[in-house]
């Protein structure tokens, strides 16, 4: 193997926001994620509500609720 052309290995630590810490190894020290197995809904069996109808609403603040003007029959 070629010397030098490798990227350098840490043990790090990997801190998820509900509080989960996990230490391996990696490239990249100190990582810090949105979920992980101990709090994904499959892992835990919960299913988290997601407000889709917020962004609709979001969307027609933005955009208005302009309807599509329809083309006049001949």
């Amino acid at each position: 193997m070629k010397a030098e052309i490798h990227p350098d290995y840490y043990e790090t630590t990997i801190t998820c926001t509900c509080g989960t810490v996990y230490h391996t190894r990696s490239t990249r020290q100190n990582i810090k994620i949105g979920i992980c197995a101990n709090c994904h809904p499959f892992f835990t069996g919960e299913q988290k509500f997601v407000d889709t109808a917020g962004r609709v609403e979001k969307f027609a603040r933005r955009y208005g609720s302009v309807k599509a003007a329809r083309r006049k029959k001949l």
